[in-house]
């Protein structure tokens, strides 16, 4: 890694084996990109162990640390170790009030639990109930108790000539008229 500096607050260098390459003073716009490359990773991965691994947060405390930096560029010290030991407590302030914060903030509450859900508005269930109510009614008692056996009961065709001691044939021929009958009272219904 290449370090940032040279001695206490000079201009930002580049130090490579030995020898020191003075590049002139640094502005902020210079500083935040040196920094990206040299401590991100570093960075990164204190923060993600104080943020519970919360990637998302971890990277928004990494820029929000970049940013103290580069509005601290003109007195931050340049030394590679006190800029790594600063830009780490920044880091770890952040985090530390990020806590503080969701701790006074109300909890959420998901909208997914029943009890917390809207109740579901049934007027329209319980009016179509009560129209097909009144249709059956209208009925003959033979027709409404073909359909009772079949629809209502959940008999099968058989079951219901059993338990209405008519034949199949005759259970299918109520059921179809009773049907049409049906479906022209809620069509009258529905228009009025």
């Amino acid at each position: 890694m290449e370090a940032l500096g040279r001695e206490g607050r000079g201009p930002v260098g580049y130090a490579s084996s030995a020898t020191a390459v003075d590049t002139g003073p640094a502005t902020g716009d210079d500083l935040v990109p040196l920094l990206y490359k040299d401590f991100r990773a570093t960075l990164f991965a204190q923060v993600l162990s104080l943020t519970n691994h919360d990637r998302q947060w971890t990277e928004d405390v990494v820029q929000e640390t970049m940013i103290r930096a580069w509005q601290h560029s003109d007195t931050l010290e340049r030394e590679p170790g006190m800029l790594r030991g600063w830009l780490l407590t920044v880091a770890r302030r952040i985090v530390i009030d990020g806590w503080r914060n969701r701790r006074v903030r109300p909890q959420e509450v998901a909208l997914e639990i029943p009890e917390n859900a809207e109740s579901t508005d049934r007027t329209d269930s319980s009016l179509a109930a009560l129209t097909i109510t009144r249709a059956l009614r209208e009925l003959d008692a033979k027709y409404q108790s073909v359909i009772y056996e079949t629809y209502l009961a959940g008999n099968t065709v058989r079951q219901a000539a059993e338990i209405l001691g008519i034949p199949e044939g005759t259970v299918k021929s109520r059921l179809y008229t009773a049907m049409r009958q049906l479906r022209k009272a809620l069509g009258e219904v529905t228009i009025r």
